[in-house]
């Protein structure tokens, strides 16, 4: 078998290790969510017991303990200490978890699933939460005697603004962008600093709140309107926990640790410095007849409540980027494992982890201008935040059982660290279930749907893997004379030098009986060497290695190429490589061509064969299985073309229909001239899906 020597992409290797630069690389990129928690945690609290002045000082401590506390157990406990041990080559995330632990249980795909589609309806609401309560700071703000933002039709319309441009310049790429984002994010994280120490320092009592007796004490105090529903908001303080672990393969984890302990200290000084802002002004009336009051912005004295404003602005807008990009990392990767259907994919620049996927970038744009308009103020969608995201903690913590099971962790220690973090998730599910009927059905239905396509889609697949393949595969080695015949018939003209079948082989000898019919009988395609060439995903993020097998032949081959869930699977680069690979070594001859403007070329033309299946009226299935098998090949239609999925829209290419009889059964990173062959026994302990199975069945 051959590999790809020269390791992980540069811009990863960059990152693994603690510098000041990849410190606030690391600010930018992994903190913009939890950053911004400070904007609207305990504006929600106050607004859950009836407004500032319905908050007594027992109230105060307790809900900033119950944050304290959260923030402690969920963020740096199970994420930062626990979850960033679970890295899947240094790749964190759900998906990268999954690929981890998924030959342990069939069924985990589904908890895979369910965290991935209610992370991805999260990210969809989270650009407008955190806008809107940004621009929200402006209003009644007044600058050079004019007042900036005069009402909430006001706000609306900059924050559509600002989530449109932000959506549309994703188009080009955020490197240059992104260079600024750590820089504003470290003056953010100081200022929350600064901001909550002023306050801190007045009254050092408020350190009360470190206790956690406080915290329970709360939950059944008469003096809390809401009960255990509190948890509900105070959840809201560690919903970036999970973008934190997302994106651990952007900067490692050891950036992570390095930088954790400064930003969360920053955090809570902040809300204990809300805390005290909050008991000194509890008893104002004026403060408590406002119908949307933010302590963050109340509490900032005159002088610098512009600058909070812009930079918290600039904040949000980081925060939204960061769950933008993560959404397409997180959609990438579950395409790759075929739960999602193959989407169009650009790659704006070289950095790594940057890319670019139009139709979700679109649906995001309209889905977070949508819940805008419906919700109108930050209050109104902090009622439907949270809830999914509840969820996935939830399902990450299921996987996490499975890896600790799988590094032999004694099964009482794993499953009382579970049931210590599922107890806990569990309470906060509940609590934020009372938001259901209040706007947390929004981010339920996005996520409902996101589940559905991803059940039609994985589900579809098994329906067609599970008909028998071997009643309709062939033995190569049967058609071998015949091929040969072929090849050198000169009464044929030459359809290609090399005629590459994309198929799925599931034994050496094997293949579909339909890319036998088109190389024989359809149309007699003469080639001087016909590839059969598998796609295998690894659990490895960045595996690319291939396999070869030519039947003791110089015009048989077939490839089976090993490529990691994060590779981008460009089946015409890795193959020239594989061909100049084979003719160096002897295995095939060289091509060398007449009519060229390349200087003694030696590699011939390709040619890619592709076939496609389409429903038969003739399939036997059950009523809900036609259902799935429908829907899934309707969704094909209306995605990213197979030749275009895999870099062949500017190859020679044909596509070619067959009916599909069913019955019922009981990087841009500089990878693609690394890909290195290897022996056959060396891929055995690989687990692998075969990619081009997908609508090539």
């Amino acid at each position: 078998m051959k590999d790809i020597y020269n390791k992980k992409p540069d811009a990863h290797k960059s990152l693994t290790k603690v510098s000041v630069g990849t410190i606030l690389i690391t600010l930018g990129v992994v903190y913009g969510d939890i950053g911004t928690s400070p904007l609207y945690v305990m504006k929600a609290i106050l607004a859950d017991n009836g407004g500032i002045g319905k908050v007594s000082p027992d109230y105060v401590i307790g809900a900033l303990s119950l944050v304290f506390w959260t923030v402690m157990i969920m963020t740096t406990l199970k994420y930062v200490l626990i979850a960033l041990k679970a890295d899947n080559k240094g790749e964190g995330g759900i998906f990268s978890l999954y690929t981890l632990v998924r030959k342990r249980h069939r069924w985990l795909i589904i908890i895979a699933m369910i965290g991935g589609a209610s992370l991805l309806a999260d990210g969809m609401l989270t650009p407008a939460v955190t806008v809107t309560t940004a621009v929200e700071g402006l209003k009644g703000v007044k600058m050079f005697g004019n007042t900036l933002v005069t009402d909430q039709r006001e706000v609306i319309i900059m924050t559509v603004i600002i989530l449109s441009i932000l959506f549309f310049i994703q188009k080009f790429g955020t490197n240059s962008i992104g260079r600024l984002f750590g820089p504003v994010m470290a003056v953010w994280f100081t200022f929350l600093g600064a901001a909550g120490l002023f306050y801190v320092m007045q009254d050092w009592t408020i350190l009360r709140a470190l206790n956690p007796i406080y915290a329970i004490k709360i939950l059944f105090s008469p003096e809390n309107h809401s009960g255990i529903f509190i948890l509900g908001s105070v959840f809201l303080a560690t919903t970036g926990a999970e973008a934190l672990y997302s994106d651990m393969g952007h900067v490692g984890a050891k950036n992570i640790y390095a930088s954790w302990p400064y930003v969360c200290i920053c955090l809570v000084l902040n809300y204990l410095g809300q805390g005290v802002w909050i008991l000194n002004n509890r008893s104002n009336t004026a403060l408590a007849a406002a119908s949307e009051m933010n302590p963050f912005y109340s509490m900032l004295p005159k002088n610098i409540l512009i600058f909070g404003i812009i930079i918290s602005t600039l904040a949000a807008i980081i925060a939204s980027q960061a769950l933008i990009s993560g959404s397409y990392t997180l959609v990438s990767e579950a395409i790759k494992l075929k739960i999602l259907p193959r989407l169009k994919i650009i790659y704006p620049t070289n950095i790594k982890g940057q890319l670019y996927i139009p139709s979700v970038n679109n649906l995001m744009w309209v889905i977070c201008v949508l819940i805008v308009f419906y919700f109108r103020t930050s209050s109104h969608m902090e009622a439907a935040y949270g809830l999914a995201i509840t969820l996935t903690m939830l399902m990450t913590t299921l996987l996490l059982y499975q890896f600790m099971r799988l590094k032999k962790l004694k099964p009482i220690f794993a499953a009382a660290i579970v049931l210590f973090f599922g107890s806990i998730e569990t309470i906060f599910f509940l609590s934020s279930l009372v938001k259901f009927t209040h706007g947390g059905y929004v981010t339920a239905i996005i996520a409902l749907s996101i589940l559905a396509v991803m059940s039609i889609w994985s589900y579809g697949g098994t329906i067609k893997a599970a008909d028998s393949y071997q009643a309709d595969a062939v033995s190569i080695l049967s058609f071998k004379d015949q091929l040969h015949t072929l090849s050198n018939d000169d009464s044929l003209p030459v359809f290609a030098t090399n005629l590459i079948c994309l198929c799925k082989s599931h034994a050496p000898t094997k293949i579909k009986r339909d890319i036998m019919y088109s190389i024989l009988d359809k149309r007699p395609k003469r080639a001087k060497v016909y590839w059969f060439v598998t796609v295998n995903v690894t659990d490895e993020p960045y595996t690319q290695k291939y396999t070869v097998e030519t039947y003791d032949t110089d015009y048989l081959v077939n490839i089976q190429l090993y490529l990691g869930f994060r590779v981008d699977q460009k089946i015409n680069v890795f193959m020239r490589q594989v061909v100049n690979d084979l003719m160096q070594d002897g295995t095939i001859p060289r091509q060398p061509q007449k009519y060229t403007i390349i200087p003694d070329r030696q590699v011939g033309d390709f040619s890619f064969l592709i076939i496609k299946d389409e429903l038969s009226p003739e399939t036997e299935l059950p009523p809900f299985e036609k259902f799935i098998v429908r829907a899934r090949l309707s969704i094909e239609k209306i995605t990213i073309a197979p030749d275009r999925w895999y870099g062949l829209e500017y190859a020679d290419t044909s596509i070619e229909h067959v009916p599909l009889m069913l019955h019922s059964v009981k990087k841009r990173y500089s990878i693609y001239n690394h890909l290195k062959r290897v022996p056959v026994e060396e891929t055995q302990d690989m687990n692998v899906d075969s990619e081009i199975d997908d609508s090539l069945e």
